[in-house]
């Protein structure tokens, strides 16, 4: 993990931002962008611009110069933590509440006026015994959302799309090499085995993302597991990041140039792709998340086709199943499969890579890399676009693509699920008060990976880092997120009324010796081939802090570990 420079804010973990920030930061993004896409931004757009928007010249060219610097939205947040000039002279628990009423009660279907918001946030600031703000402030706040959110929230989405979207009906043009990409998922029409004893254990997953310009694969994950937020946001983040450590490890020397950080991303409704991670990931790196239009098909045909491409070519490999029973007909699916998970990936690569971007595409009369390139380099006819930027931190960005859950940290560390993490790292954090609010406690951005939840990765906000915190025992077993709830869906089959750690990790090793005399299932095969595969993945390359502490009871460990001495701790 990378250190901000100094002087340049480090980015704060994108879950604790509040909705309202949020559409600040979209609405001075939206105030930006079309100097963003001018070749050569003048002082006379720039001032033309700032008074459309009613904002001074001096202000969007501040807006322009942080997003410039860092290339992510969250640089246009508020910033709350100073007074002067453009920022908030408001206490932290004035402005939580300034926020909350605005957030709970101004923006919601009730449509009440800012005279009876500003009511409701005086009640709330005498009952919290803070100041009140002058109305005047909470109608700056108010209109400072962005008119399509607030006419949304209050009015509905309907209304809000009538007003504010392009009478096109379709989605924008995809003009140069990702401006949009689109991505799906699908399953593979072929049957898989497991790397031991080489029998079938089911269709896996594909997640793919495809560049509308050039019809090039941008990125793609295969997986046994069901589509989840997490093969999204895999998917994504190999497509933002440069492939040649990747394709190395696959034993491939083909180049896979398509990547860097995308325009838009057109995905349907399903709701891994509506989750608040792949949403404020999304926002955070500047790439507009668009869903398909209910009953609409026809707007996700790019990587439907591409779907039905790659296993068009599945088709051939041994085990296929093929689109249905009818085209299957006698085929031997299971007798004929012989491909591992991880063949198969590697299979994709080299078709994607030597097969797919090299050949003729119909649609756009030459191969998707020269497409590609064209779009980069340019031709007679048009100038280049230029290569895309790629995130300063990759580590940071995968981890802004992963699943995250809040908690607060007690002596004993962090429980998640009824285990136990700690670290010291947590130290400075145990039983800490939430801003503003002595008697709140105060909760914790904790992101994991479900494919090996035996460490979690735990955002310091004073720090603005993540730190890796494992087990409290270190001698526990790691396991998928997926056994664990296969663990626990065994436990309470046997009747159990409670449910700790301990119950859990005997529960596991009860289930390995379970699949390890019936190793012959397909079910089993395909937990333990799912197990092997989550271990081969690529590492987060975060540092380490100081060592963990040995094993102890969750009841000695309360008694030992005691914040530093030297830090604040109620805050």
């Amino acid at each position: 993990m990378t250190i901000a420079e100094p002087g340049i804010a480090a980015p704060p973990d994108l879950s604790k931002i509040s909705d309202t920030d949020w559409q600040i930061a979209d609405a001075r993004y939206a105030a930006i962008r079309p100097l963003l896409e001018t070749e050569r931004c003048t002082a006379t757009e720039v001032a033309q611009q700032a008074q459309q928007i009613g904002v001074h010249r001096v202000t969007l060219y501040r807006w322009l110069n942080r997003f410039k610097t860092s290339g992510q939205r969250s640089a246009l947040l508020p910033d709350h933590r100073n007074g002067g000039r453009g920022q908030s002279r408001l206490s932290d628990a004035t402005e939580t509440l300034l926020s909350a009423s605005i957030e709970d009660h101004y923006l919601t279907a009730q449509k009440p006026s800012v005279a009876a918001t500003y009511q409701e946030l005086r009640r709330r600031c005498r009952q919290a015994d803070v100041k009140a703000p002058h109305v005047n402030t909470l109608r700056a706040r108010i209109a400072r959302i962005a008119g399509p959110v607030r006419l949304g929230r209050r009015e509905g989405a309907r209304t809000a799309r009538d007003r504010y979207d392009p009478v096109t009906g379709s989605f924008p043009n995809a003009d140069w090499p990702l401006a949009m990409i689109q991505i799906d998922h699908t399953l593979a029409d072929v049957l898989v085995v497991d790397d031991r004893q080489r029998l079938p254990i089911g269709r896996p997953t594909l997640t793919v993302a495809i560049d509308v310009f050039s019809r090039g694969v941008v990125g793609f994950y295969l997986a046994l597991d069901p589509p989840c937020a997490l093969s999204v946001g895999l998917c994504l983040a190999q497509a933002i990041l440069p492939k040649e450590t990747w394709l190395a490890r696959h034993g491939i020397d083909t180049p896979w140039p398509i990547g860097g950080l995308m325009d838009c991303v057109h995905a349907d409704n399903a709701p891994e792709f509506r989750g608040a991670m792949v949403q404020r990931a999304c926002a955070e790196y500047g790439i507009d998340l668009h869903w398909r239009p209910v009953g609409r098909p026809h707007f996700g045909g790019h990587i439907e086709r591409l779907c039905g491409t790659l296993n068009q070519a599945i088709h051939t490999l041994p085990g296929t199943t093929f689109s249905n029973p009818a085209a299957r007909g006698d085929y031997p699916s299971e007798q004929k499969a012989a491909m591992t998970l991880d063949e198969l990936e590697r299979w994709l690569a080299v078709y994607i890579t030597q097969v797919y971007h090299q050949k003729l595409h119909h649609g756009i009369g030459m191969s998707p890399l020269k497409k590609y390139e064209q779009g980069l380099l340019g031709n007679p006819e048009r100038l280049g676009g230029g290569r895309r930027p790629l995130p300063a931190d990759p580590e940071r960005l995968r981890l802004d693509f992963l699943p995250y859950v809040e908690r607060t940290v007690q002596p004993y560390g962090l429980r998640i699920d009824e285990i136990y993490y700690y670290h010291d790292v947590l130290k400075p954090w145990i039983h800490a008060a939430r801003p503003g609010a002595a008697r709140a406690p105060r909760t914790f951005v904790v992101r994991r990976d479900p494919r090996d939840i035996s460490t979690v990765f735990f955002f310091d906000p004073e720090l603005k880092q993540y730190f890796p915190i494992p087990y409290r025992r270190l001698a526990a077993p790691s396991m998928s997120l997926w056994e664990l709830r296969e663990v626990r869906r065994r436990l309470k089959a046997e009747g159990r009324q409670s449910i700790d750690e301990n119950a859990l990790f005997a529960g596991y090793e009860r289930l390995r010796q379970i699949e390890a005399q019936a190793i012959d299932t397909t079910q089993n095969r395909r937990r333990a081939q799912r197990r092997d595969h989550h271990r081969q993945r690529e590492p987060l390359q975060i540092a380490v802090g100081p060592t963990p502490p040995p094993d102890a009871p969750v009841e000695n460990l309360t008694d030992t570990i005691t914040p530093f001495a030297d830090r604040q701790v109620g805050r």
